[in-house]
C-alpha cells in the first residue's frame, strides 16, 4: 500500500528544471532570469553562452535541463521550445565574520538562490 501519485502541476506541453544552491544574490540572478524570459529556448541558450554575467553558465545548465525534460520525459519538439516562466526565489544566506577594530566584529552576508525555468512548446492552432 503506497501513497497515490500526485497529479503533474503542469500542462502536458510544459516542463520545468530548478537550479538550487547558486551563489549569487537573487536581485542579481533576476536580471539574467529577465533576460531570457519569453524568448525561444536556441535564442536563450546562445544569450546565455555569451553573457558576461557570471552565473549565467549556471542558469544556462539549468535551462539544458529543462529542455531534457522536455525532451527526454514528456516527448516535445526541442526545436518549438520557449522559455515561458523563469523565476528567482532566496535560498539560504551563509553568514560570516570580519574581525574589526577594538575586539569588535562585522558580519559578512553570502547569499545563495535559486531558480525555476519553465519551457512550453506552443500548441497548434487548428482552422
Amino acid at each position: 500500500m503506497s501513497k497515490s501519485k500526485t497529479p503533474r502541476r503542469l500542462p502536458d506541453n510544459e516542463a520545468q528544471a530548478v537550479g538550487r544552491m547558486l551563489r549569487t544574490s537573487d536581485r542579481k540572478l533576476n536580471l539574467v532570469a529577465q533576460s531570457i524570459r519569453g524568448k525561444s529556448a536556441s535564442k536563450a541558450l546562445a544569450e546565455l553562452t555569451f553573457s558576461t554575467k557570471r552565473i549565467a553558465q549556471s542558469v544556462k545548465k539549468v535551462l539544458q535541463s529543462a529542455v531534457a525534460n522536455a525532451e527526454n520525459n514528456h516527448n516535445l519538439d526541442v526545436d518549438d521550445l520557449i522559455v515561458s516562466e523563469a523565476w528567482v526565489g532566496k535560498n539560504i544566506m551563509m553568514k560570516r565574520f570580519h574581525a574589526r577594530g577594538r575586539g569588535k566584529g562585522a558580519r559578512i552576508l553570502k547569499p545563495f538562490s535559486e531558480i525555476t525555468i519553465v519551457v512550453r512548446q506552443p500548441q497548434e492552432e487548428t482552422a
